[in-house]
């Protein structure tokens, strides 16, 4: 049973698949559901994981139909979730995947985790470790703090507050005219369809980096950031440090805007990377990103300069070692941005790869976010705010779950996510609902983008802790 177990917050990226259908049922129904079959097993909460980000709907399969691998259907996905609550993990495991009556692939798919390409090919077992984190989530769902429930509530939070995590996702860069991933026609993966990949989300997949590093280079130019200038979110996020509540910022972007608005190394977690700095793929030499910019722009895949050096002094004819275009098998420890005087030789036929230093799917997360999240956080967190992510990605998707259940949460984007229950919704461009929040809070929020305009507020019809924000028309 230990292949299942293990930190979700140590899994490589993967993405979370959107769970948000017509299939499924309403949050507080599962809520009752839930309750009613812990009621009747009569189990305590005690084999429950500490890590408690619950994914409540079905797989949609209009989403997965061009899927290579069956997918349980809703009917079946109910049933296996039900039958986990009522028997617990180790008979739920003995009697599906020991048993042989359904794959750890297929049944992964019953939890709302998609397959990850970097797996495909690869023996059943290989899926255990994503399998475990589908059963993690759904044993142990965050369940929403009945006291918070109005923007007062929310403002009243922020200045209590001395200890907040800010998690964050490419919608606070938007307003700078930065895609996001997923925005159906102007998301980033919508316009690499053009590829002809299977999947643009294959670009940052790193097996495909490897066999052909041409691919993620042809497109890096439309990802590579161009600007230095921040959001007032980012200001925002600059603000709470200044008022010294920040205890840390756990980014998903790449673009390094947390850096530049002053957001201090110690309390900023960049957990996918940034293209701050590039990577040898081979040696292991570490440069300023600048450095391979003019390669990046130009779509040309950059070569590591250590290499060429080295392949230059050494004679024709001698044997060397055959390098891949993508990243060797074993782990090479990564060296500082000046040359090594390690006296290892890198005996290479070819020089190097350069990769940014950017997290792919299918790569490990910096230590810094497990650690820092586990060993610091999770024990002085008073408020966390999550902003512009739908929480699709793991295991950043983690992060909500795993911090303490009676630490209240907000969530800040343009659409709901579905799979948390956050204790406030607030819907609608990130700038305009932290400039409203600053406003009702007292503080002076500085930046040019920031107008004095009226941002109309409206509860949710059927809800009482959902709320839109919008800019009012002169």
């Amino acid at each position: 049973m230990e292949a299942f177990h293990g930190s979700p917050l140590k899994a490589p990226a993967i993405e979370v698949v959107d769970l948000c259908s017509e299939h499924s049922v309403n949050n507080d129904d599962k809520r009752d559901d839930a309750s009613s079959l812990d009621a009747d097993d009569g189990e305590d909460d005690d084999h429950l994981s500490l890590y408690e980000d619950m994914l409540d709907g079905m797989p949609n399969q209009s989403d997965w139909e061009d899927e290579p691998v069956n997918i349980c259907t809703v009917e079946e996905s109910f049933i296996f979730r039900k039958r986990l609550r009522l028997v617990g993990e180790d008979q739920f495991i003995t009697e599906t995947v020991e048993a042989g009556t359904i794959s750890a692939k297929k049944l992964c798919t019953a939890f709302g985790i998609r397959p990850p390409p970097f797996l495909e090919g690869q023996p059943d077992y290989k899926y255990y470790p994503l399998l475990g984190l589908g059963i993690t989530r759904e044993l142990s769902k965050r369940v929403k703090l009945p006291q918070y429930n109005t923007i007062d509530d929310a403002v009243n939070l922020l200045k209590e507050s001395n200890n907040i995590v800010v998690l964050t996702g490419a919608g606070i860069s938007t307003s700078l005219g930065i895609p996001d991933f997923r925005s159906k026609k102007t998301g980033l993966y919508a316009q690499l369809e053009h590829l002809g990949l299977s999947d643009p989300q294959e670009v940052f997949d790193i097996s495909i980096f490897r066999e052909d590093p041409s691919i993620f280079y042809s497109v890096a130019k439309d990802i590579l950031p161009s600007t230095r200038k921040f959001s007032p979110t980012h200001a925002f996020i600059k603000l709470l440090q200044d008022k010294d509540k920040l205890l840390t910022n756990f980014t998903q972007n790449i673009d390094n805007l947390e850096s530049h608005v002053g957001i201090l190394p110690e309390k900023l977690i960049q957990c996918h990377g940034s293209f701050a700095t590039a990577t040898c793929v081979e040696c292991g030499y570490r440069v300023e990103c600048e450095e391979i910019y003019k390669d990046l722009k130009a779509g040309r895949v950059a070569r590591c300069d250590r290499c060429i050096r080295s392949l230059r002094l050494k004679p024709f004819g001698i044997k060397r070692k055959r390098s891949t275009n993508g990243l060797s098998t074993s782990k090479k420890k990564r060296q500082s941005y000046e040359d090594s005087t390690d006296d290892e030789e890198y005996d290479i036929a070819v020089a190097g790869v350069m990769k940014p230093d950017i997290t792919f799917f299918g790569e490990d997360l910096p230590e810094t976010f497990h650690d820092r999240l586990t060993k610091h956080d999770k024990d002085l967190v008073d408020l966390v705010l999550v902003i512009g992510t739908s929480l699709k990605v793991a295991p950043v998707s983690e992060v909500s779950g795993f911090l303490p259940p009676e630490t209240p949460q907000i969530y800040i984007s343009r659409e709901p996510c579905q799979h948390v229950d956050f204790d406030i919704d607030m819907l609608g461009e990130c700038d305009t609902i932290v400039t409203e929040l600053c406003r009702r809070a007292g503080w002076e929020l500085q930046h040019e983008m920031v107008k004095a305009d009226d941002i109309n507020v409206q509860l949710h019809e059927g809800y009482n802790s959902r709320y839109s924000f919008r800019i009012e028309s002169a």
